[in-house]
């Protein structure tokens, strides 16, 4: 099952590798605890910043960052290689390629990317990865990779050699730009074939999610839930470096809720941080604002 087509639309970032970012990593290699959060917005202050290691952001849609909020911060910048929204500027370049596949029935306006296509693969290092590196980013988000396994669960002759082409793609990305810092989210299903090029590894709605027919949050389904529970520590496992975060969805107001997810997710060992859908917004942890 793709559960990403569903609840993963929300796209994170980019990447230099800089000496705030060092030190970012520094913390995490050391198991220190790392508070991090996603923010798809430019309205937040700075400031707000201030006591989070890692930041994923929209790369075209940020607050300006660098150098206000000091050393010590891995900024990452989103991009989606699995598929193209219509709202992007190249999107018009990459449809008269015909390198789009069918529309995303779960994300209107969003186009499949066919990642056989040699094309797409020298967009993304060319000309998308710099663009975003220019912006001061320490790393990148990468997001939709596991269209590519599902296309090709879905009709195997048609997308024939998808999946290798999304690792061919992961790995293609760290031979160019080995200094860099990269989150994969999800792609579980490609994941033991790219573990050793990414830093960080996401689980989406691993706890908690939101359903978009009743617009409420819902704790997650039991099966996917200890899916995702054998599947990351077992990366885990074989790559102790590899350090793993968790994004669950819930309503900020239930304080009670938002703690019980930070409770189940450190003590599986993850990172977590917890949002609105809309990720528009910092939900701080609820202990922190408790203090005085």
């Amino acid at each position: 099952m793709n559960y990403t087509l569903i609840l993963n639309r929300n796209r994170c970032i980019a990447c230099i590798l800089i000496l705030g970012g060092c030190l970012a990593v520094s913390a995490m290699s050391s198991g220190a605890k790392v508070r991090w959060l996603v923010y798809y917005s430019d309205k937040a202050s700075p400031d707000a910043f201030r006591e989070y290691q890692v930041i994923v952001l929209q790369s075209e849609n940020y607050p300006a960052l660098r150098p206000r909020v000091g050393r010590g911060k891995t900024l990452l910048g989103y991009l989606s290689l699995g598929e193209v929204e219509q709202d992007r500027e190249y999107f018009a370049d990459v449809k008269a390629e015909k390198i789009l596949l069918q529309e995303n029935e779960n994300w209107k306006g969003s186009y499949f990317v066919d990642l056989r296509d040699p094309r797409w693969t020298k967009r993304v290092l060319d000309q998308l990865i710099p663009g975003i590196l220019r912006r001061g980013f320490d790393g990148l988000f990468f997001d939709t990779l596991d269209n590519a396994p599902h296309l090709e669960q879905t009709d195997p002759d048609r997308y024939r050699g998808m999946t290798a082409a999304a690792v061919s793609l992961v790995r293609a990305i760290r031979l160019r730009y080995p200094g860099i810092k990269i989150m994969l989210n999800r792609a579980y299903e490609i994941l033991p074939q790219v573990e050793q090029q990414i830093d960080m590894e996401l689980g989406e709605s691993v706890f908690a999610d939101y359903d978009f027919g009743t617009k409420t949050y819902r704790l997650g389904q039991r099966d996917p839930y200890r899916e995702q529970g054998k599947i990351l520590p077992a990366v885990q496992k074989r790559r102790p470096g590899l350090k793993i975060f968790t994004l669950d969805y819930w309503d900020p107001a239930d304080i009670a809720g938002v703690t019980r997810i930070y409770r189940e997710q450190r003590a599986n060992g993850f990172e977590p941080y917890v949002a609105t859908v809309e990720l528009d917004r910092i939900v701080r942890e609820p202990r922190e604002e408790s203090k005085p």
